[in-house]
Formats: structure tokens, C-alpha cells, sequence
């Protein structure tokens, strides 16, 4: 690699282009998961004004996307979610067009002003962001090109920028987009197809999370379970720890009381908290029930009861009076079925606070 035209600043052996590239991209999409979707998008937590511009620099120069537009677009895949409304739905668009071709499904979606106007709201407008970062995008890329060939040279300096520039468009706008919604485990029965891709949340910085993120949009912390690992939220909470960021909001967790006699209020309010807890936990007993072949009236009666259960939080019509009536009945016709696993999904309830 010692050409005098081909090499740059730093001569390095192949494996340090590779170890190179993959920090520069990995610094990218810190910035895209902790700055663009937890902070902008979300408000799961804020950020120093030092490392908010950071992010916003440094997207500027790798990927040449415009705040507003990322932010206003992701905000209506969730208002919007598998609709034909929604802006890149595998569901509604296949999962080839979405997975290959996201990043057009998303240049797309930026011409649409309307959805730029609708849900941008509330993202950096500041002399910068109206006067560079949004009117000159490609200016950053070309900065960047430069740089990468000054520093590794003109061959691998324009491997490395490919890489750089390919990596958000491919893994973000392809991969969690598309697979993110077709194919994965689910911890939570969301009413979108969401699903984490898997437990392991660092290629693309805890954004494999996707159904715990549906679940929970505006949780700082993506990862659920024990064995799930969100790498940005450890930067997250580095960035705590400097004094540089503070945490709004993240997934609550259910807490068990004594099953009190009769649900009331904080029962209610508990269980729709907890819904997708409450959830997962009665698909799991439905399971057992069907695994266990138990009689047509059975399993009728525990298909039944969980429909009625789930419509708890879906009446938004009801008054706090009525739906506590409700799940009163709900607990009370449980426990008198002679179903055990009903009867003991019922006194379980009872006990969320």
C-alpha cells in the first residue's frame, strides 16, 4: 500500500481499513439511534447542546439527511403503521421493495410536504440547520469523500466512503424497516407486526429491538428482557454519567403487589400500563391450555375471555368508572369458570400495581 498517489495520511494493513470503516459507520449510527430516533423523534431523553450538534454534524457529513424530514417520516410510520399510509410497510409494500429499495421508499417520502409538515414539528431550527445542514446535504458527503481519500488514500479512502454512505440507507431504511416488520420474535402482541430481529441490538445500535420499540416508542431503552442487549442505550447511559444526557422516559416494568380482594383504580390502571405484559403472559397460559387439548368449551371460553380482556384498553369511550366495573367482572367470571389456569391468570391480576 505504499503508492505514492494511492496511499494517505495513514498507511494501514487491510484489516485496519476494515476495522476503520466499521467505527466511522458505527459512530453513525450512534448518532441515527441515540440523536435522530430516541432524541428527536421520541424525546425518550435530552441531550447537551454540545453532543446534540455533534450528531447533527456529523449526519450531515456521512449521510446528508435532513432532520426534520428523518424525524417527520418515522413519526408517521407509527401513526400510520401498516396502513397504506405508512411510508415503508413491508406488510402493504412487500418485503423486496422495502428491504432493496428503503431508501427510495424514504426519498420519496421527503417530497411529500405535507408529511414533513404534519410531523416534523419540535426538531433543531437553528441558523445552521437552515442555512447548511438542510440547503447544502450534499456538501457534507463531499467533505467527507475527501477526507476518507486524504487520510486512507484514493482506493481505500472511496471503499471506506461507500461504505460510510451505504450502511444507514441498507441496515436502517432496508433492514428494520423490512425485516423489522416481517420476520423475528416478538415480546410484546403489539397491533402492528414489529418484531426484534434479534437479542442482540449492535450492528445497528439497538434498532434490531423493533417490536419493543413499538411496544414501548418512547422508552429511552430498547431492550426488554435479560438477554437482550441494546448498545445504545449503554452509550446512553455513559453519556448520563458525564452529565451529558438525561433520561426521560423508558419501559416500565410491572410490579406485583398482594392480590387485593376486589380490582380498583390503580388495578386498572396497572393492568393497561402492563398491557402488553398482561398479554404475553395470557398467550402464554392460552398456550398451555391448547398444548394440554382441553375440551371445545375450554379453549372457547379462554379465547373468549381473552378478547374481552384485551378490549379493557381499547374502549377510550368508557369512563374509569365503567372499565374498572368491568375488569371487576372481568376477574369475577374468570375465577367462577372452574378453569384453573383462568382462575389462576385472574388472581395474577389482581396483583399488578
Amino acid at each position: 500500500m505504499n503508492w505514492p498517489f494511492f496511499s494517505g495520511v495513514l498507511d494501514l494493513p487491510w484489516w485496519g481499513y476494515v476495522i476503520a470503516a466499521l467505527a466511522l459507520t458505527h459512530v453513525t449510527i450512534v448518532a441515527v439511534t441515540v440523536f435522530l430516533h430516541r432524541h428527536q423523534t421520541h424525546r425518550a431523553l435530552d441531550l447537551h447542546p454540545a453532543v446534540s450538534h455533534f450528531f447533527r454534524l456529523w449526519l450531515w457529513l456521512t449521510t446528508g439527511m435532513v432532520t426534520r424530514e428523518w424525524v417527520a417520516i418515522h413519526r408517521k410510520h407509527h401513526a400510520k403503521v401498516e396502513t397504506p399510509e405508512d411510508p415503508h410497510s413491508p406488510q402493504v409494500l412487500g418485503i423486496n421493495r422495502v428491504l432493496w429499495g428503503g431508501v427510495l421508499l424514504y426519498v420519496k417520502e421527503t417530497r411529500n410536504r405535507t408529511t414533513i409538515e404534519r410531523y416534523g414539528y419540535g426538531t433543531s431550527d437553528d441558523w445552521l440547520e437552515r442555512h447548511v445542514y438542510s440547503r447544502y446535504m450534499k456538501l457534507g458527503l463531499t467533505l467527507t469523500g475527501l477526507a476518507d481519500v486524504i487520510a486512507f488514500g484514493i482506493v481505500p479512502g472511496a471503499l471506506i466512503f461507500l461504505t460510510q454512505i451505504a450502511w444507514i440507507p441498507f441496515w436502517a431504511a432496508g433492514v428494520i424497516n423490512g425485516i423489522g416488520h416481517y420476520w423475528g420474535y416478538r415480546n410484546s402482541s403489539t397491533p402492528d407486526s414489529s418484531t426484534n430481529i434479534v437479542p442482540w441490538g449492535i450492528l445497528i445500535g439497538g434498532e434490531e429491538l423493533h417490536n419493543n420499540h413499538h411496544a414501548f416508542s418512547t422508552s429511552a431503552k430498547l431492550s426488554n428482557k435479560w438477554y437482550e442487549f441494546d448498545i445504545g442505550w449503554m452509550y446512553i447511559r455513559i453519556l448520563e454519567a458525564l452529565g451529558l444526557a438525561k433520561i426521560k422516559r423508558v419501559a416500565p416494568v410491572p410490579r406485583f403487589t398482594a392480590p387485593r380482594l376486589v380490582p380498583d383504580l390503580e388495578t386498572l390502571q396497572a393492568v393497561i400500563t402492563h398491557r402488553y405484559d398482561v398479554q404475553a403472559k395470557y398467550a402464554r397460559t392460552l398456550k398451555r391450555v391448547d398444548a394440554e387439548g382441553r375440551d371445545a368449551h375450554v379453549q372457547q371460553t379462554m379465547h373468549s375471555m381473552g378478547h374481552e380482556l384485551t378490549t379493557l384498553w381499547e374502549r377510550s369511550a368508557a369512563t374509569k368508572e365503567q372499565l374498572v366495573r368491568r375488569l371487576q367482572d372481568w376477574c369475577q367470571r374468570a375465577e367462577a369458570s372452574g378453569i384453573r389456569p383462568l382462575v389462576e391468570f385472574s388472581q395474577r391480576l389482581r396483583c399488578y400495581a
